[in-house]
């Protein structure tokens, strides 16, 4: 392979390598976001009647979801490349409900499943099962739930009580998917379920369901009730601002590169990156912007431009906690010293976050130091060629794929398919805008 004529090729046990590009050139069209999607999925299951979702993603998280909820009894179809789910009501699981690697999936399907009456069993694979559960089981606990577990993690096991009680939950920490559950569970029982945040988070369950909010002392009140069930309709998924930050970066940091990123969804609660990078010099114009079921979505044009360093902390971060590993990248290769704290979230992702970047990016030759929650990165240091690990980890296989764009010689991701669990096709697009 020639290191100026930029390509990805497969290994044999599924690792990826990346040689640096000279330009980066095209449209992407994101995968549709599958934070949206679990959700659409889950109200339309609850809703009694027929829903369509237009722009079902292929990711392997959301098919966990729709998986788990055909084995609750839940039907569906397709027409004309429509997925239609045939809701109402949900019915005891004959196996496990199998959540694979989606933290989403168990912790919002818990919430729903608290106030049926059957029990079910949530299980995941061995990246999700050691995820924190005890953040979602003691919210729901003090509703009445019955749920029990090996030491606050995975597999989970719910018994199902249709007399729960509202309750009002003030956030320990930022986390739209504990959230999410409380207000799910809300949905089945008695009175009035608030939840407060004293930091916003992505806001996707209360606006699908068109939750009353209200903003008191710069706290936000969200509340749920039976009246807000969910009704059959359809949803059209946009695409993944998550998944489009890669190619943001990637088009900001690699020389003489342009990149058009097409239908992105642009919920204020899940666009921080954008403001970041654009405070950091990178030049991205937002075109075509329009709103489609409750979210705004637009076109972004990228083109390559010199970074400078950020700080980033306090509420700001909750507001990009999935981007944060990409923004490594672009700090690693922007001028100056970068601070990225209180994002000690991240320690409890698919993997640790924040120790899996600063190994991948200091094997590639950053300088990058960690911290309990974040990292500095002294940014500008040469990028090199070697080895990095994905930790089974899909966002961490993309940045360090972005961040091997730039390297002097070719980079072996190990583990590099697992994204497919956000992003399937990611190495194609990587090396199709990198002209091959």
């Amino acid at each position: 392979m020639n290191a100026d004529n930029p390509m990805t090729t497969r290994s044999k046990t599924a690792d990826i390598i990346v040689e640096r590009a000279t330009s980066l050139a095209g449209t992407i069209v994101p995968p549709a976001d599958k934070s949206i999607a679990h959700r659409a999925a889950m109200l339309s299951a609850l809703a009694p009647g027929t829903s369509r979702i237009v722009n079902w993603p292929r990711s392997a998280d959301p098919a966990s979801t729709l998986a788990c909820l055909k084995q609750l009894g839940v039907r569906t179809g397709e027409e004309d490349g429509v997925l239609l789910v045939h809701g109402g009501e949900l019915h005891a699981p004959a196996l496990p409900l199998d959540c694979g690697n989606s933290g989403t999936t168990m912790r919002l399907l818990s919430g729903i499943l608290a106030g049926q009456d059957f029990e079910a069993t949530l299980i995941g694979d061995a990246s999700l099962t050691p995820r924190p559960m005890k953040r979602i089981m003691d919210p729901l606990g003090e509703m009445g739930a019955r749920i029990t577990s090996t030491e606050g993690h995975a597999p989970l096991r719910v018994a199902g009580n249709p007399a729960l009680t509202g309750i009002t939950y003030r956030l320990p920490v930022a986390s739209a998917q504990v959230k999410s559950a409380i207000l799910l569970a809300g949905l089945f029982a008695s009175g009035h379920t608030t939840v407060i945040e004293t930091t916003p988070s992505r806001d996707h369950t209360e606006r699908m369901l068109g939750l009353p909010t209200l903003e008191v002392g710069g706290e936000r009140h969200i509340s749920s009730s039976a009246a807000d069930r969910p009704k059959p309709g359809i949803w059209s998924i946009p695409g993944d601002f998550s998944a489009a930050a890669f190619f943001l970066v990637a088009a900001s940091i690699v020389p003489d590169s342009s990149l058009r990123l097409t239908g992105v969804g642009l919920n204020p609660s899940r666009t921080a990156l954008l403001d970041m990078l654009r405070a950091m010099g990178a030049a991205i114009e937002i075109r075509n912007e329009r709103t489609v079921g409750g979210e705004t979505l637009a076109d972004l044009t990228v083109t390559s431009q010199s970074l400078s360093s950020i700080q980033v902390s306090g509420g700001v971060v909750a507001n990009a906690i999935d981007e944060l590993p990409i923004l490594c990248v672009a700090c690693a290769a922007a001028a100056g010293t970068s601070e990225i704290r209180g994002a000690n979230e991240l320690r409890h992702k698919e993997t640790d976050r924040i120790a899996a970047m600063t190994r991948g990016l200091r094997a590639l030759g950053a300088d990058i130091s960690e911290h309990e929650d974040g990292w500095t990165i002294r940014g500008g240091a040469p990028l090199t060629g070697g080895h990095v690990d994905s930790c089974h980890d899909h966002r961490i296989a993309m940045a360090l794929g972005v961040a091997a764009l730039t390297a002097s010689e070719p980079v072996h991701i190990h583990g590099a398919d697992i994204a497919a669990v956000s992003y399937p096709g990611f190495w194609d697009e990587l090396a199709r805008v990198a002209g091959r």
